[in-house]
């Protein structure tokens, strides 16, 4: 199953958590958090992104670990989410929570897979084709059910300099 979403970045990120999470992300941004994109507290992930802006995200609803396919991303992190309840929730940080997305998948341990790209064009937009959407960060989504294990970094972007 795949939904695609368009959520507003505030603050630099968006959210995915468990329905029932209690998880506080407000201190999951450290330095290190930061440059791998990729904030991790119990019972939820804060997946950065390079605006704060809206970005197009699309929320794949797997069985199994996908195929690699991270050559067609610049940035791409993975995480164990515990799904306690069974259901997904993916939102912008100050979305109104009620109001999220929500995906049905097995209650227990989740990977979720974000691969990111189009980071270059979204972070320096074209002046005259702004609000396009080739200027547009996007964010895949995949979450399969799969036994806990450490985040991991598989792909770094680097922001250059303007």
């Amino acid at each position: 199953m795949v939904t695609d979403l368009e959520l507003f970045a505030d603050y630099f990120q968006i959210h995915v958590l468990d329905d029932e999470s209690e998880g506080d992300l407000s201190d999951v941004w450290t330095e290190q958090a930061v440059l791998d994109g990729l904030g991790v507290t119990d019972g939820a992930l804060a997946i950065g992104t390079d605006i704060n802006v809206t970005v197009a995200v699309s929320v794949h609803v797997l069985t199994q670990q996908p195929d690699d396919d991270n050559d067609d991303f610049e940035h791409v992190v993975e995480a164990s989410l515990n799904l306690v309840s069974g259901s997904l929730v993916v939102l912008g940080c100050t979305d109104y929570f009620p109001d999220a997305a929500r995906f049905d998948m097995p209650a227990g341990w989740t990977r979720i897979r974000a691969s990111r790209r189009n980071l270059a064009a979204a972070a320096f937009p074209d002046p005259d084709c702004e609000d396009e959407p080739e200027d547009t960060e996007e964010i895949r989504l995949q979450a399969w059910p799969a036994p806990y294990s450490q985040p991991r970094i598989i792909k770094r972007w680097t922001r250059p300099d303007a």
